[in-house]
Protein backbone atom coordinates (compact mmCIF):
# COMPACT_ATOMS: atom_id res chain seq x y z
CA UNK A 1 0.00 0.00 0.00
CA UNK A 2 0.99 3.46 -1.06
CA UNK A 3 -0.03 6.72 0.20
CA UNK A 4 -3.67 7.43 -0.78
CA UNK A 5 -4.95 11.09 -2.16
CA UNK A 6 -7.70 12.27 0.08
CA UNK A 7 -10.33 14.88 -0.82
CA UNK A 8 -12.64 17.03 0.72
CA UNK A 9 -15.49 14.89 0.01
CA UNK A 10 -13.22 11.60 1.08
CA UNK A 11 -11.06 13.35 4.25
CA UNK A 12 -14.20 12.16 6.43
CA UNK A 13 -14.68 8.09 5.28
CA UNK A 14 -10.64 7.34 4.58
CA UNK A 15 -9.43 9.43 7.83
CA UNK A 16 -11.79 9.98 10.40
CA UNK A 17 -14.29 7.12 9.74
CA UNK A 18 -10.48 4.46 9.61
CA UNK A 19 -10.13 1.59 11.57
CA UNK A 20 -6.23 1.73 11.83
CA UNK A 21 -4.56 5.69 12.31
CA UNK A 22 -4.13 7.69 9.79
CA UNK A 23 -1.09 10.39 8.91
CA UNK A 24 -2.59 12.96 7.02
CA UNK A 25 0.16 14.79 5.18
CA UNK A 26 -1.30 18.22 3.95
CA UNK A 27 1.08 19.38 0.80
CA UNK A 28 1.27 20.98 -2.45
CA UNK A 29 2.73 20.53 -5.82
CA UNK A 30 4.81 23.62 -5.59
CA UNK A 31 5.91 23.06 -2.38
CA UNK A 32 9.65 22.11 -1.87
CA UNK A 33 9.52 20.82 1.69
CA UNK A 34 6.52 18.84 0.93
CA UNK A 35 8.49 17.20 -2.25
CA UNK A 36 11.18 16.47 0.40
CA UNK A 37 9.22 14.47 2.92
CA UNK A 38 7.05 12.38 -0.09
CA UNK A 39 9.68 9.96 -0.38
CA UNK A 40 9.95 8.99 3.37
CA UNK A 41 6.23 9.27 3.43
CA UNK A 42 5.80 6.54 0.79
CA UNK A 43 8.35 3.96 2.34
CA UNK A 44 6.62 4.74 6.06
CA UNK A 45 3.13 3.77 4.32
CA UNK A 46 5.05 0.51 2.30
CA UNK A 47 6.47 -0.18 6.18
CA UNK A 48 3.48 0.21 8.30
CA UNK A 49 1.17 -1.19 6.07
CA UNK A 50 -1.90 -2.83 8.14
CA UNK A 51 -1.36 -0.34 10.86
CA UNK A 52 -1.53 2.88 9.77
CA UNK A 53 -2.73 4.82 6.83
CA UNK A 54 -0.61 7.79 4.98
CA UNK A 55 -3.08 9.95 3.03
CA UNK A 56 -2.03 13.46 1.44
CA UNK A 57 -4.15 16.49 1.24
CA UNK A 58 -2.92 18.79 -1.85
CA UNK A 59 -4.17 21.85 -0.19
CA UNK A 60 -4.79 23.56 -3.05
CA UNK A 61 -6.92 21.11 -4.67
CA UNK A 62 -8.81 20.57 -0.97
CA UNK A 63 -8.78 23.91 0.51
CA UNK A 64 -12.02 23.21 2.94
CA UNK A 65 -10.38 20.49 4.74
CA UNK A 66 -6.69 22.58 5.42
CA UNK A 67 -9.06 25.33 6.62
CA UNK A 68 -11.01 22.87 8.65
CA UNK A 69 -7.87 21.73 10.21
CA UNK A 70 -5.73 25.43 10.72
CA UNK A 71 -3.28 24.52 8.39
CA UNK A 72 -1.51 27.46 7.82
CA UNK A 73 1.72 26.25 6.75
CA UNK A 74 3.02 23.11 4.73
CA UNK A 75 4.13 20.33 4.79
CA UNK A 76 1.68 19.79 7.66
CA UNK A 77 1.02 16.57 9.07
CA UNK A 78 -1.70 15.43 11.67
CA UNK A 79 -1.93 12.04 12.82
CA UNK A 80 -5.29 10.70 13.34
CA UNK A 81 -6.25 8.00 15.93
CA UNK A 82 -9.80 6.75 16.44
CA UNK A 83 -11.18 9.94 14.27
CA UNK A 84 -9.57 12.10 16.65
CA UNK A 85 -6.21 14.51 15.90
CA UNK A 86 -3.43 13.15 18.95
CA UNK A 87 -0.78 14.79 16.90
CA UNK A 88 0.71 17.06 14.77
CA UNK A 89 3.86 18.55 13.29
CA UNK A 90 4.61 21.16 10.42
CA UNK A 91 7.78 21.02 8.32
CA UNK A 92 9.69 18.63 6.61
CA UNK A 93 11.61 16.28 8.74
CA UNK A 94 13.80 12.78 8.13
CA UNK A 95 12.77 9.57 7.68
CA UNK A 96 13.96 8.73 11.07
CA UNK A 97 12.66 11.62 12.48
CA UNK A 98 8.63 11.27 11.48
CA UNK A 99 9.57 7.38 12.20
CA UNK A 100 9.65 8.48 15.87
CA UNK A 101 6.54 10.77 15.89
CA UNK A 102 4.95 8.29 14.49
CA UNK A 103 5.70 5.60 16.75
CA UNK A 104 5.11 7.76 20.13
CA UNK A 105 1.93 8.67 18.75
CA UNK A 106 0.20 5.21 18.11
Amino acid sequence: MTTVAVTDATFDQEVKQSDIPVVVDFWAAWCGPCRQIAPALEELAAEYEGKIKVAKVDVDSNPNTAAAMGVRGIPALFLFKDGQVVSNRAGAAPKASLQSWIDESI
